[in-house]
């Protein structure tokens, strides 16, 4: 093993790399000086510590990340926490609100037994939460039927659900309870 690695300090990027960011996470704000490479799930998890939002592929790929921006689903592992400057963040540790009551999908997936390992459960509620959003503002997906009018909500049949889901991965295979448990939820 080298050895100047092991007792090498950790350096902090220069103040000029760094930036006073403010964001609301759960309805609380927080002003923060983020390095400009920080991303949004490590200053979440390390920062503030919200360890609800997991770190899976650090890529984008598996949605383990998951958490709502402005009321949109984002990989969290892929946005900037500088480039968040101003906006409201909503981890699965704030669907819930102030209150003591589950959110109406985190109690889903609980009645539905929606989950296994429970890794990828906190992305796998945000991201239903933003699809139920979508849906309900007139976003079409690719399986949404072309004949629904532009801008007029989609119905979220099973076929949709799955669709819209598809970003977030669940290594148990507990993707037919999420799908019920979404059902569910559906107004």
């Amino acid at each position: 093993m080298d050895s100047q690695h092991d007792s090498a300090p950790a350096s902090r990027p220069p103040e000029s790399s760094r930036s006073q960011t403010t964001l609301r996470v759960n309805g609380k704000p927080h002003t923060l000086t983020v390095d400009h490479r920080r991303v949004l799930l490590d200053l979440l998890r390390e920062d503030l510590e919200l360890a609800g939002a997991k770190k899976g592929c650090d890529h984008g790929q598996c949605g383990a990340c998951t958490v709502l921006v402005d009321g949109r689903r984002v990989n969290s592992c892929l946005l900037f926490a500088v480039a968040l400057d101003g906006c409201e963040i909503t981890t699965i540790e704030g669907l819930a609100g102030d209150g003591e009551e589950l959110h109406p999908l985190q109690r889903a997936f609980l009645d539905r037994d929606a989950f296994q390992c429970g890794y990828c459960t906190p992305g796998q509620i945000c991201s239903a939460v933003g699809a139920l959003a979508e849906a309900a503002a007139g976003h079409p997906s690719h399986v949404t039927d072309p004949a629904v009018p532009s801008g007029e909500p989609v119905a979220l049949d099973r076929e949709e659900i799955r669709e819209r889901l598809s970003g977030n991965l669940c290594r148990c295979g507990a993707y037919p309870r999420i799908a019920d448990a979404v059902e569910d939820v559906i107004p």
